[in-house]
């Protein structure tokens, strides 16, 4: 097996077009020959119809109390954006590496996948795990699956998970929770000059639209809870990014699809956020079935996402904070699997090359100097996990 060095690595990553809407196996396939080309078996764990998977490996001795790099393989669509090099091949403009996915999340993968024959060659006395999963930018799906087959197949357990979500190499303790749901409003059609005798999906939707917005507004006028107040925002956000429905401009409109959104501070509960939309929800529900019984409401909850609760003298945190010298407070407004990691008991902590900005972004990069810290990093921690 060729041997790859990081950059190489992400070269050969970025240039997989994981797309979360499609298939990540060419990819995971190039993972699973570059680890067993470096001896090290590794397990798949494809998702329910088998055009997805993750994958996870243990390298060095059979023991707990190992670190997980935890990173995931899909990326986000490039459709509509204007870029000035291919976004599927990784670009070096004026100590920049521009490519889809360079910054979110392929370069830490790829400095994750570094750190495997550096192990070898220095003899790790602790473990160190690859995890890998697919399915994040849509809600995190590909994690949970991926740990608890990890904890079921009996792979050594690790006390440290850092999840190399672009952070400028600063330690995150927090973030952010979630939870999605797809709406279907489902409305009766007439003609729009009898609109009064029709239920129209699209204006009754938009009350849910407007719930969201005083939601929002209702929670940035009280003040932070304590956990709460080191986000960006403060407070937990309600949001809709896209919608759908409708015939024609003369025709109240039989349907309305969108997705609610929501970004929940640690702290505060989940199921009583969801109570909230589901009121609401039946509350808009009862006022179309009052026009015609054949409307209504459909939601389907598609994700649901831990937030990640920062930690008392967390092991992650602690070992982090030892390899980068930061020890300042951060917590971030995203996701991440960290949360997963933590709801299973693991210690867990963000901490990656590039900023957050770039993300999801025409023309994504992360700086040569960023990734160039992140070998250093990875070079540290295997030296830590070989004294």
């Amino acid at each position: 097996m060729k041997s790859y060095t990081a950059r190489e690595l992400m070269d050969r990553l970025v240039g997989f077009p994981t797309i979360s809407s499609q298939s990540n196996l060419e990819l995971i396939y190039f993972v699973e020959d570059y680890l067993t080309g470096l001896g090290v078996a590794s397990v798949r764990v494809p998702n329910a119809d088998g055009t997805k998977a993750a994958l996870y490996a243990h390298i060095g001795p059979e023991v707990d109390g190992g670190v997980v790099l935890s990173g995931h393989t899909d990326v986000v669509p490039v459709e509509g954006q204007n870029w000035d090099s291919n976004p599927f091949v990784v670009t070096e403009r004026d100590g920049r590496l521009y490519g889809r996915g360079t910054c979110d999340m392929k370069g830490f993968d790829a400095l994750a996948l570094s750190a495997v024959p550096l192990a070898l060659e220095r003899g790790i006395k602790r473990p160190l795990q690859i995890a890998l999963s697919y399915d994040e930018e849509i809600g995190c799906l590909g994690a949970p699956p991926m740990i608890d087959h990890m904890v079921a197949n009996g792979m050594p357990r690790a006390d440290t998970v850092l999840v190399g979500e672009p952070s400028m190499m600063k330690v995150v303790t927090g973030h952010k929770g979630g939870m999605g749901y797809h709406m279907h409003f489902k409305g009766f059609e007439v003609h729009s000059s009898l609109q009064h005798t029709g239920v129209n999906a699209i204006m009754m939707g938009a009350k849910l639209i407007e719930w969201a917005n005083a939601v929002n507004a209702e929670n940035a006028a009280q003040a932070p809870s304590d956990l709460a107040a080191d986000f960006v925002p403060p407070y937990t956000t309600v949001h809709v990014g896209m919608i759908k429905g409708g015939t024609a401009h003369n025709i109240t409109a039989k349907d309305c699809h969108f997705d609610v959104t929501f970004r929940v501070v640690p702290g505060e509960d989940v199921a009583a956020w969801e109570a909230r939309l589901a009121e609401k929800v039946s509350e808009i529900a009862s006022e179309m079935r009052a026009v015609h019984p054949d409307a209504g409401i459909d939601v389907d909850q598609f994700f649901a996402m831990p937030g990640l609760a920062p930690e008392v003298d967390g092991k992650a945190e602690g070992m982090v904070r030892q390899l980068t010298g930061d020890n300042a407070r951060g917590v971030v407004s995203y996701g991440t699997e960290a949360g997963q990691f933590q709801e299973r008991g693991y210690s867990a902590v963000i901490c990656g090359p590039g900023d957050i900005a770039q993300a999801h972004q025409p023309n994504e990069f992360i700086s040569v100097d960023q990734f160039r810290q992140g070998e250093a990093f990875i070079s540290r921690l295997v030296d830590m996990l070989a004294a």
